[in-house]
């Protein structure tokens, strides 16, 4: 018994040492995103307003959004880390997905306001009231934005995939969506500049395609985070790694009432094995400890396996079928 606390001790701090770790690299590139976000925030508006630009105003209003989901991505990550308590033993995990599913809702709210205001510049051009000229200053933020924007999507994209994090991967998209706005006023700003006349109706035009370019974004993470908070199954391509699992462990004669999910960014999995109704339970044991440990090397240490093991119902039908006798 000694040994078995000694064990657990280790093992949940070997947990919140990897939580620690994978934390405090999601928090730096988030801080990183914060600050340039800002920035770009304050350059944008002030851009958008001196250069009377529409597009450029709707882009700045895409950057604030960015810090807000910046804001939620931190927040949702600092409390995900948190070990399983008496109140959450799966850990708080779902937290983290909750703050994915939050940016892409703030993004959808983002692409709402930009079409809003799109739209309406264009209904006043075509009741003949006179667009402003957008200045050449906010083509100049424009392409600094398209820049650094896709280098933090590339360096935020790279983190969430290595620390397996949805919230920083989600964020990481906000961050393209953002240089696809930035890329969007570049043109439509820049051909009202130097086509003049009627194309100043570019500007408000190009903000309206950048707002369904970030909606598309804003429902793939959405509608991925959402799923994964209404319990769905894992993906195809891991669920069929687990059934093959299941398949081809010596001893499991059968199996059912195979349920999946996942818990923040790590999977979880339950199932009903079958064996033979003569062995031991010491060997019944020993077979669903080696399924644990497969599934472990597919779906990751921190994974929650449940397995409950039943006598095959009908054993020697099972021989015939097979040819297989354990």
């Amino acid at each position: 018994m000694e040994g078995t606390g000694d064990t657990n001790k280790e093992t949940l701090f070997s947990y919140e040492e990897n939580e620690d770790t994978r934390y405090s690299r999601a928090a730096h590139v988030t801080k990183v995103s914060m600050i340039l976000n800002f920035v770009l925030a304050i350059f944008k508006f002030t851009a958008g307003i001196l250069g009377t630009s529409t597009a450029m105003i709707a882009d700045a209003a895409h950057s604030l959004s960015d810090l807000i989901t910046d804001i939620a991505v931190i927040v949702g990550l600092r409390i995900a880390k948190k070990p399983g308590d008496s109140t959450h033993n799966y850990g708080h995990g779902k937290i983290e997905t909750l703050a994915a599913a939050f940016t892409g809702l703030v993004l959808v709210a983002a692409a709402i306001g930009i079409f809003w205001g799109g739209l309406e510049k264009i209904i006043t051009y075509y009741n003949g009231e006179r667009l402003p000229v957008p200045s050449k200053l906010t083509l100049v933020v424009a392409i600094i934005s398209i820049l650094s924007k896709e280098w933090l999507y590339r360096y935020t994209m790279a983190c969430g995939r290595e620390i397996k994090s949805d919230a920083v991967i989600a964020n990481a998209w906000d961050h393209r969506s953002d240089a696809l706005s930035s890329l969007g006023t570049m043109i439509g700003v820049g051909g009202a500049i130097f086509l003049g006349g009627r194309w100043v109706v570019l500007d408000p035009l190009t903000a309206i395609v950048i707002s369904f370019l970030i909606f598309k974004v804003a429902f793939d993470i959405s509608y991925k985070n959402l799923n994964e908070l209404l319990e769905a199954s894992l993906d195809s391509e891991i669920y069929g790694s687990i059934e093959d699992i299941l398949n081809t462990t010596e001893g499991v004669l059968g199996f059912h009432e195979l349920k999946t999910r996942k818990i923040g960014n790590a999977m979880a999995a339950d199932v009903h094995i079958e064996v033979d109704r003569d062995l031991n339970i010491v060997d019944a044991h020993e077979i669903s400890t080696q399924i644990e440990n497969r599934l472990k090397e597919v779906c990751g240490s921190n994974g929650h396996f449940s397995i409950h093991v039943e006598p095959c119902s009908d054993f020697e039908h099972y021989k015939k079928q097979t040819g297989k006798i354990t």
